[in-house]
């Protein structure tokens, strides 16, 4: 990634952002990396999804809040709930990929990835009736393992991805990823990739992105982390979590490592009400709007 161009040198932020991207990846809470230790891909289609009431409860939430956002959807799941993709379209939502079944970029070879993001971005463009613009890669798993996957997805008609989330981290291999959202490809400008948010605290990268930090941490510590990093760097946040984090109900699987089992369950009965908090108190909006993707199509 040592080619990159930071958008913000590019079109440098005069004053600090007050809108900012939220964005939701949805899927299933079996299909998470921390379980996978015992549920395989093979187990999924017997077991009873939730994904598709967690997913209504995170857009009521969105409702209650003034808030929209994009949703980074399996293909697997589209195509098992079908209803739901159209209505988070008709919420005014934007749409787009997590790739199908979850598998991260470095355990795909480059053909597999580009068969992969070609086939969930029909399925979810032929059931949501729009263009797919975005790409969130599984465990935010594009790194420098797979230096062909931006190329792959500027051709296969993809405007931007948020598959990096620039810390070190036993899951993540991009401690010295942009922190910002930059121009991944010297040949191309209009490609964006957008990293989920970190701030800079006695010279480490610390993660304000959300997901199991937000999760784990009190809620005024989290937001002096998201504030920090607006303030420090005049740059829009960039927000996620999963539907599965505000289903607290949900089946609790045996068998799992305790770090895994930690990471997992933690504080899923809190989630709702911090979202709330944090959302109500912010102005936030979809990927595409807030780095002008939408705006970038318009005038193409």
């Amino acid at each position: 990634m040592s080619g990159t161009v930071p958008v913000s040198e590019v079109n440098p932020l005069k004053t600090k952002p007050t809108t900012h991207a939220v964005s939701v990846d949805v899927e299933d809470y079996f299909q998470v990396w921390a379980l996978s230790e015992v549920i395989k891909r093979d187990d999924w289609d017997v077991i009873p999804l939730r994904v598709e009431r967690a997913t209504k409860t995170v857009l009521d939430l969105f409702d209650r809040t003034d808030t929209k956002g994009t949703f980074f959807t399996l293909g697997w799941v589209a195509e098992k709930a079908p209803g739901l993709i159209r209505d988070i379209v008709s919420r005014g939502h934007e749409i787009a990929s997590h790739g199908y079944d979850h598998t991260k970029i470095f355990d795909q070879s480059a053909e597999e990835f580009r068969q992969d993001i070609r086939n969930t971005r029909k399925i979810l463009e032929d059931i949501s009736g729009e263009r797919v613009k975005g790409f969130r890669a599984a465990g935010f798993s594009l790194d420098e393992r797979s230096p062909w996957a931006h190329k792959i997805l500027r051709e296969e008609g993809y405007e931007y991805s948020s598959s990096v989330h620039p810390i070190a981290h036993d899951h993540y291999n991009a401690p010295d990823a942009p922190r910002f959202a930059s121009h991944p490809l010297e040949d191309d400008q209009g490609f964006l990739e957008i990293p989920v948010s970190t701030t800079m605290l006695a010279g480490r990268r610390v993660s304000c992105a959300g997901g199991g930090w937000f999760r784990a941490m009190p809620y005024h510590v989290s937001r002096f982390l998201i504030d920090r990093m607006i303030h420090q760097d005049n740059q829009p946040a960039v927000f996620y979590f999963h539907p599965w984090e505000v289903d607290p109900e949900q089946p609790r699987v045996s068998g799992l490592s305790g770090k895994s089992s930690l990471r997992h369950y933690l504080n899923l009965d809190r989630m709702e009400s911090k979202l709330e908090h944090l959302l109500g108190g912010m102005t936030w909006q979809r990927m595409d709007h807030v780095f002008g993707v939408a705006r970038l199509e318009e005038a193409a």
